[in-house]
């Protein structure tokens, strides 16, 4: 059996030798006895913490939460309050007509679908290009390696903005991208954190993997297709996640990129409504803070959606035998 179909299919002999160290039988209530260990190990742990360490966890999640929850209810607030009683404010004054006040100006539909398009792009090239890269870095020996992975660094060191005016003379002037969505995501479709993490996750498989798979006639793309990638499933977690915050706040670029405001990402209509539009409002301070909730929502939902993968940095469940 080739090393591809191995590596797809379930490790009988493993589990036999497993068995057969087990004397050939399990122990009835084997696993329910190991269950209720683990239960009961977590119990210990939550008994370990005194009262003290609940109040100091407490006061750290209220810090933390409160600018969420008071964004949210000046959002809703008829007239703003910017004291600190603002933050419990009379149900008389709440309303939800901020909403559709910001909606009205700059419909945030729109500026939502042009914020997924631009970092659905990003997130789709780098992930592609860092799953190549990694694999490269990490399983595959060619002469400059070491100067490539000190390169890849040393980008990292680079602040953005240094770079702004060539890319966009590059982009506006020599590829005529404005106003485009391809425009926005080319300068960040390569990201070197995304590479650093998919190289790292590829050097921790075990290397006569890749080499059996050669052996038996496997192309280096076939093996990062059906070997590599499947095993390596929580770094393309964490890199999604790592790269989802970046392009979806990011307001420079795009802003100096687009002119037309239909393919504008959210925050940079949320940055001219502050501009040219706020002024005039009748609750300037409503209306941003619910446009600044709209921004937010899809970035806190995923976070907690995927916050046991985003937490997760072992795949030694993933890699057997």
């Amino acid at each position: 059996m080739s090393i591809l179909n191995k590596a797809a299919a379930p490790n009988d002999e493993n589990r036999g030798s497993n068995n057969s160290n087990d004397g050939g039988a399990r122990r009835p209530g084997g696993p329910r006895l190991g269950k209720q260990a683990a239960g009961a190990s977590r119990v210990d742990k939550r008994r370990s913490l005194g009262p003290g360490s609940f109040v100091l966890l407490a006061v750290g999640a209220f810090v933390f939460l409160f600018p969420f929850y008071y964004m949210f209810i000046g959002s809703l607030q008829t007239s703003p309050d910017t004291s600190v009683a603002g933050a419990f404010p009379d149900p008389a004054n709440i309303t939800g007509e901020n909403y559709a006040n910001i909606n009205n100006s700059i419909n945030l539909l729109k500026g939502l679908v042009n914020s997924g398009i631009f970092t659905s792009g990003v997130i789709f090239f780098t992930v592609v290009f860092g799953l190549l890269v990694g694999y490269a870095l990490a399983q595959m020996h060619f002469r400059g390696k070491g100067l490539v992975f000190g390169m890849m660094l040393l980008v990292q060191m680079i602040p953005f903005q240094l770079l702004l005016i060539p890319l966009y003379v590059m982009i506006v002037r020599d590829y005529g991208l404005a106003d485009t969505y391809l425009g926005m995501i080319l300068p960040f479709a390569i990201n070197s954190t995304a590479v650093f993490v998919f190289r790292q996750y590829f050097m921790q498989l075990p290397s006569t993997l890749f080499e059996a798979a050669r052996i038996d006639g496997a192309s280096e793309l076939r093996i990062l297709w059906q070997i590599a990638i499947p095993l390596v499933k929580p770094a393309i977690v964490t890199a999604v996640l790592l790269t989802f915050i970046g392009p979806w706040n990011e307001f420079l670029w795009p802003f100096l990129v687009t002119k037309d405001q239909s393919i504008q990402p959210l925050a940079v209509s949320l940055a001219n409504y502050i501009s040219n539009i706020s002024a005039t409002a009748s609750n300037p301070f409503g209306a941003i803070l619910a446009g600044a909730c709209v921004l937010a929502a899809p970035a806190v939902a995923l976070f907690i959606f995927f916050q046991r993968q985003f937490i997760s940095t072992n795949i030694g469940s993933s890699v057997k035998g």
